[in-house]
């Protein structure tokens, strides 16, 4: 799978660009504040349909302008795609996707396209962050590869909205139950089961790979385990999650709030056995982060039997010369797009395409 060409208008702080790629190596490089991200992150739109820094896709339309306009072309082993995106600064920059000229009206259907894997500066915090951090870099994996994780997802996540909304209504009122808690139970039990059953066996391929190239960096043991909420000696069927709702549900009345369920997984990373995000050192953190998102593309090319296009966001700097001449090595024959405010961090061949960027501009 590879990028042929990217076009935007009025898109963050570009007016018009167009950039034609190479199928292997594309430094995007120039001074920071100039735009560089904003090319990866155009990339990612199409990827996952969102932005993965803002908030809103309000926020990506150049200041002034009513609308923003991208295009990008791309193919895969099987056909070649031309895919176009809209976004309206009315209805908070409401979005329209086309590809092939074919309206795409639904998340899961763009997201089983082009895959990407990013690699940023943030990613220190799949080690040292949040679970909830976690939980969405997880998320987006499994999105990308299946649209019915992103179907049940999304279905979930309003379920637990409605169950919180009427959990505070409960305790409120002082009442110990209703009939409607028992359909969002019953719905959050369906969908979560199955995101949970996604998610095991995903990590535990994802924990092959990364805890192979762990080795191969530094010798030392990388595990990932899943760490779901509800716990089992075997695999969690629906109605045993429903039960262990139901068993909740006096606490939950009293806290107003769920609290059981896939919003409250965790996966555990460990190096040599002690735990990545006490006692890990930044070296290690950092390495374990890499690994981790190599580990992604991988997992990517081994169930979709194509290697991702990856997104490299001024890492190169991050990275010490062992770690750096790994990741080159991993990368070679892969198409990859790395921004940078110095072409001296990779090593630049006759098969690596520049592109400078001076305050939203490209500069061949």
């Amino acid at each position: 799978m590879h990028i042929n060409s990217l076009k935007l208008q009025n898109f963050r702080n570009y007016t018009e660009a167009v950039l034609e790629f190479s199928p292997l190596t594309n430094m995007i490089y120039g001074d920071n504040a100039q735009g560089k991200t904003n090319i990866l992150e155009a990339v990612y739109m199409f990827a996952q349909g969102r932005s993965h820094r803002a908030k809103s896709d309000k926020e990506l339309i150049r200041f002034g302008a009513d609308m923003a306009q991208l295009e990008i072309t791309f193919e895969d082993a099987d056909r070649s795609y031309t895919a176009k995106m809209r976004l309206c600064r009315r209805n908070s920059g409401k979005k329209s996707v086309w590809i092939n000229s074919v309206p795409i009206n639904k998340l899961s259907k763009l997201m089983s396209y082009l895959n990407v894997v990013m690699f940023s500066p943030e990613d220190l915090d799949l080690v040292k962050g949040s679970p909830a951090f976690r939980r969405r870099f997880i998320d987006s994996a499994l999105s990308q590869l299946y649209p019915k994780y992103l179907i049940s997802l999304s279905e979930y996540s309003k379920a637990l909205a409605q169950k919180n909304s009427l959990l505070k209504q409960l305790k409120a009122n002082g009442k110990s139950s209703d009939s409607l808690l028992t359909v969002w139970n019953m719905t959050l039990a369906e969908k979560g089961a199955l995101i949970m059953k996604y998610r095991s066996e995903f990590l535990e391929r994802l924990n092959e790979f990364a805890s192979s190239i762990q080795k191969e960096i530094c010798g030392e043991e990388l595990r990932l385990e899943y760490s779901p909420s509800i716990k089992t000696e075997n695999e969690l069927d629906e109605n045993e999650f429903l039960s262990r709702l139901e068993a909740a549900q006096e606490r939950e009345i009293l806290f107003a709030s769920a609290l059981l369920g896939i919003q409250r997984d965790n996966l555990s990373i460990t190096i040599n056995g002690k735990e990545a995000r006490l006692y890990g050192s930044q070296g290690q953190q950092r390495t374990a982060a890499l690994s981790i998102k190599i580990a992604q593309a991988d997992c990517i090319q081994h169930i979709r039997d194509e290697y991702p296009v990856l997104l490299l966001d001024d890492i190169m700097s991050e990275l010490d010369i062992n770690r750096r001449m790994y990741l080159a090595q991993r990368i070679k024959n892969k198409q990859v797009l790395i921004t940078s405010t110095d072409t001296d961090l990779t090593k630049s061949t006759a098969e690596t395409h520049l592109f400078r960027i001076q305050s939203g501009s490209v500069i061949m």
